[in-house]
């Protein structure tokens, strides 16, 4: 989707289910454990919760969006709650245009809505911005996830398949996206996997 689709979702009437006002419980339990460190790249941020939790944490956090929208209500809560974030209007696809190098990165729901082509691509932008021992949680909807509704899903397989060149994953899980119920989601809930993946 172009920049203007995102624009469109964000500026609409009805929030999308994914824009729930917190941060998914799967992250918190994250950043609970000290995952969130050092400097952090939230990659898709939305309107920016779990940049905000991140940088609570205590992490140096940049949060990029392709939506300015997004990224205006990102900022807008920065202010409210006093915390420092330096939110940015981006393509996850030249994340070298940030300029700057990350200990940690935060994908919460970005990978699955790429194609192949540009999954590829987004897999070596953020390789140009992830420090060697750096890590990546990354959630996505899983296979298990019942119909054809909303981000494609992603198997376990394909996964592996897509980070087996400079990346090792340590770990994929079963998770929950807490969503705002709609018709497709009647419990307000996605079923998904939460990997952590190490650059090599």
């Amino acid at each position: 989707m172009t920049e203007n689709n995102w624009d469109s979702i964000y500026g609409s009437d009805q929030r999308p289910p994914w824009d729930i006002g917190r941060p998914q419980p799967f992250l918190v339990r994250l950043a609970e454990s000290g995952a969130f460190t050092g400097r952090l790249l939230d990659a898709g941020c939305g309107t920016g919760e779990h940049a905000l939790l991140a940088a609570a944490s205590g992490a140096d956090v940049v949060g990029v969006d392709v939506s300015a929208r997004a990224i205006a209500q990102a900022k807008e809560k920065a202010a409210t709650r006093g915390l420092k974030v330096r939110f940015e209007v981006g393509d996850a696809l030249n994340l070298a245009q940030l300029g700057a190098m990350f200990d940690v990165s935060i994908d919460s729901g970005l990978f699955h809505v790429f194609n192949d082509e540009d999954r590829a691509k987004y897999l070596a932008s953020l390789a140009t911005v992830m420090r060697p021992g750096g890590t990546c949680h990354l959630s996505c909807f899983s296979e298990n996830q019942p119909g054809d509704f909303g981000p494609r899903r992603v198997t376990q397989a394909e996964l592996r398949a897509a980070f087996s060149d400079g990346w090792t994953i340590t770990e994929i899980v079963p998770a929950v996206f807490e969503v705002i119920p709609w018709p497709e989601f009647p419990g307000g809930q996605g079923q998904a996997w939460l990997a952590t993946i190490v650059r090599t």
